[in-house]
C-alpha cells in the first residue's frame, strides 16, 4: 500500500473508531461507505474488507450494502463523469445516437471509465432538462439540444483543457 493509501486508511479508522464507539455501529456502515469512497474515489475491495474487520461486520454484507446502492462505485472512476440522459423526451430526440456517439469517442461502454481515467460513462433515467433534450451532464454541467458533432465538440473542450488533445 502507497504512502498516501495509508494517510488515507488512517482517516478511514479514525472515522470508523468514532462510529464503532457509537451503539449500533452497523447503523454508521453506510455513512462509512461513504467516507472511504470520499478517500479514495471508490471501494476497493481491501477498504471494504478493513471496514468489515473494525466494524464486524460480515464482508458479505458490507458488499450487499456496496451493490445495492448506485452511489457506491467499486471501480475507479474518472476525473468526469457524463450522464447521457434516457428520459424520455431525451429518449425521443435521439439521446441513443449521443450515448452511441460517446461509446465510440470515448471507446467505452457504460459503466466504463476510459484508459486515461479522463471520463465515466454513464446512464441517468432523466436529467430534469427535457426542453433541451437530448442532454448529457458532465460533472454539475448540462448540455443541451445536442447532436452528433455538438457532443464530440463538448468532449474536445474537455480533452483540450485537460491538456490531452489526443483521444
Amino acid at each position: 500500500m502507497t504512502e498516501l493509501a495509508q494517510d488515507k486508511m488512517a482517516v478511514l479508522h479514525e472515522f470508523i473508531a468514532e462510529a464503532a464507539a457509537k451503539e449500533y455501529a452497523e447503523s454508521y456502515l453506510i455513512a462509512v461507505l461513504h467516507k472511504a469512497q470520499e478517500l479514495f474515489g471508490y471501494l476497493p475491495r481491501q477498504v471494504m474488507d478493513e471496514v468489515a474487520e473494525a466494524l464486524q461486520i460480515p464482508t458479505a454484507h458490507i458488499w450487499g450494502v456496496a451493490t445495492f446502492y448506485h452511489y457506491f462505485n467499486l471501480e475507479p472512476i474518472g476525473k468526469h463523469v457524463i450522464s447521457v440522459c434516457m428520459g424520455t423526451a431525451c429518449y425521443v430526440k435521439g439521446a441513443t445516437k449521443i450515448l452511441d456517439v460517446l461509446k465510440k469517442e470515448l471507446g467505452v461502454q457504460i459503466g466504463q471509465t476510459t484508459e486515461d481515467r479522463l471520463f465515466t460513462l454513464q446512464e441517468a433515467r432523466c436529467l430534469g432538462a427535457c426542453g433541451i433534450a437530448p442532454v448529457i451532464m458532465i460533472d454539475d454541467k448540462i448540455y443541451g439540444e445536442l447532436d452528433a458533432k455538438k457532443t464530440v465538440e463538448v468532449i474536445n473542450q474537455i480533452r483540450k483543457a485537460e491538456g490531452d488533445g489526443q483521444k
